[in-house]
């Protein structure tokens, strides 16, 4: 058998295994929960409960991972996106006054960890993602809510700022987005993706040690409203079903989904592997060969 040959397969084997969809084989969505007005920010516990939001409800909500819906807080600050820090508590982007929440699980009290950058207030806190040494990254684009009083935004820019691990200052890690939704982060803490809804792109940032991000890669020409990542370093995209690429950025697979829109998307349920879906009006799930990079702290 030449060296020829054996390469080939070798390299027909890897295209396959690179090209493979990480949805579990005979997978179905599930609609869990309907009749919402809008529904965003998912994130799960340690035990696999998913919480997300009903936005113009005013309202965060609890899907345990007995399949029971229950409500964590209302109100909520017009919670946005969520994700639990390693002390088990919710972060959240709160724009009811631009502002970034740190809520007790226990006591559902909060505390502001901010409200603005240089003075200004920020443009509306949409998405977050904490690292691994517990930075907080946060995205700040302006979307006009029914809920406030002003019509322009305060900021200049739609940028990525950074929380130090101390919560002590902030940092403005971005300065050429149009309008920077979605983000994630790799497990290892190495790489942060950052979606340019407005440019229709998502970007690959390296993280430097002190939180700052440096080598703006162009990962894929597809902008997202929300995402997440398994632990096999697939990246799921979020906006007209979920749509999903590899480490490569190559696309392998995409999740039609009934409704408008699909906000955000988390792993949750109890080994991990089922992703869900907040899209619109309802909330929807579909299981997934590997679990999520960022679901338990």
């Amino acid at each position: 058998m030449s060296i020829i040959y054996i390469m080939a397969v070798f390299c027909l084997a890897f295209s396959v295994l690179a090209d493979e969809s990480p949805l579990e084989p005979g997978a179905r969505l599930a609609k869990l929960q309907g009749g919402f007005d809008f529904t965003e920010g998912p994130t799960c516990d340690r035990l696999g409960n998913v919480f997300f939001v009903d936005q113009p409800s005013n309202r965060i909500l609890e899907w345990s991972v007995s399949g029971r819906l229950s409500t964590f807080m209302q109100p909520s600050g017009h919670s946005n996106g969520m994700e639990f820090d390693a002390q088990g508590n919710l972060i959240s982007c709160a724009d009811e006054h631009n502002q970034l929440w740190c809520i007790s699980p226990f006591t559902r009290h909060f505390t502001v960890l901010a409200s603005g950058f240089n003075g200004q207030y920020f443009n509306g806190p949409n998405d977050v993602c904490i690292s691994p040494g517990g930075g907080i990254y946060i995205t700040d684009p302006f979307y006009r809510r029914t809920w406030w009083d002003h019509r322009t935004m305060a900021l200049t820019n739609e940028e990525v700022y950074y929380l130090t691990p101390q919560r002590s200052k902030l940092i403005r890690v971005t300065d050429d987005l149009r309008k920077p939704n979605g983000i994630t982060g790799s497990p290892d803490g190495k790489f942060l993706f950052v979606s340019d809804i407005g440019a229709g792109q998502t970007w690959r940032y390296d993280i430097l040690s002190n939180g700052e991000l440096a080598h703006k890669t162009l990962f894929c020409p597809m902008g997202s409203d929300g995402m997440t990542m398994d632990k096999a370093g697939n990246l799921f995209l979020t906006g007209h079903g979920v749509t999903i690429f590899n480490s490569s950025g190559i696309r392998t697979d995409h999740v039609a989904v009934p409704e408008n829109w699909c906000g955000n998307v988390c792993f949750g349920g109890p080994d991990h592997k089922t992703l869900f879906i907040t899209a619109t009006h309802s909330l929807y799930s579909i299981r997934m060969k590997y679990p999520g990079a960022n679901a338990a702290k």
